[in-house]
């Protein structure tokens, strides 16, 4: 997802955006042939995301610029850590520093965020926790998955940061699978298409292998669904009593997603009650970024 030419193309704009006639700045205080070298330093723990990006914000920049990662995406790091050291001409160091920066740390603030809500739903499945749990029929536990609220044109960025914290990424766009929403279905029906029929209308115009995901808002819309051969189906916003009797009533012919209003507090309580996957739209429309900072040697 996350290719070398979607970080080239991203990077290159970027840097494009932030100095579009040069680094006045640089020009006019640091000698064209004064070279340096700098580490990336963690102000805070978390979890890493964007190591590559960051290399190819100071190559692109100057591919002579030497980039040493010290840490892998994926890998948790301490406040204080060295992750990363660059070493090169001075000025194109100073130019691409602050785009580098802005990647790395939105992108590990996204893989932060997400590592929370998997460790919170992970630690139902521990031998010391208190409460019923019930496991999904289709995964070995709850997964956390992204949505499409993401920041236009970071997309492939910020989901690629959702795997690196621990999570699983729900379609990646419009493109990808059918899901049918309240509006969607509205509209069929106004054309005299009930759920079920709307369902099979819709299985037979797409290929085998498109997968189908239906909302609903309430318990008696599942059995129509089920009837039309749903792959997944989307309790919105459901209370956990009537999140339990939808996992009961569906019992492994579809995939279950929970959704709506998702907060680090509630997931261990809807991953409790046996959904396969809970999405959360806020591991991308409200995160914050990760304290990171380049420190001159």
């Amino acid at each position: 997802m996350l290719t070398q030419h979607i970080i080239r193309t991203a990077v290159e704009a970027a840097l494009a955006e932030d100095a579009p006639y040069g680094d006045i700045t640089c020009e006019t205080t640091i000698p064209a042939d004064e070279t340096g070298s700098a580490h990336l330093t963690a102000r805070e723990r978390g979890v890493m995301s964007g190591i590559a990006v960051f290399t190819a914000a100071f190559t692109a920049q100057n591919p002579g610029i030497g980039v040493s990662p010290l840490i892998a995406d994926g890998e948790r790091f301490q406040r204080g850590q060295v992750l990363a050291t660059v070493e090169g001409p001075v000025r194109d160091l100073l130019a691409a520093e602050r785009i580098a920066l802005n990647f790395a740390q939105r992108m590990s603030g996204i893989a932060t965020m997400t590592a929370s809500f998997v460790d919170a739903v992970n630690a139902i499945y521990d031998d010391g926790h208190d409460g019923t749990v019930t496991r999904p029929h289709r995964y070995e536990r709850t997964r956390i998955v992204d949505t499409r609220k993401t920041t236009p044109g970071l997309r492939p960025f910020e989901k690629y940061a959702v795997v690196c914290g621990g999570g699983h990424n729900h379609r990646y766009g419009l493109s990808d699978a059918v899901m049918m929403k309240d509006n969607h279905l509205a509209a069929l029906a106004a054309r005299g298409i009930d759920l079920t029929g709307a369902i099979r209308h819709v299985r037979e115009q797409v290929g085998h292998t498109t997968h189908i995901e239906v909302e609903v808002d309430r318990l008696e819309q599942i059995p129509a669904v089920l009837a039309g051969g749903a792959d997944t189906i989307m309790l919105d916003n459901f209370s956990l009593d009537d999140t339990r009797r939808g996992v009961d009533i569906i019992n492994g012919k579809a995939i279950v997603e929970a959704s709506g209003n998702m907060s680090i507090e509630r997931v261990p309580a809807v991953a409790a009650t046996g959904v396969d996957v809970i999405s959360v739209g806020a591991l991308t429309h409200s995160v914050r970024s990760i304290d990171l900072g380049l420190d001159w040697n």
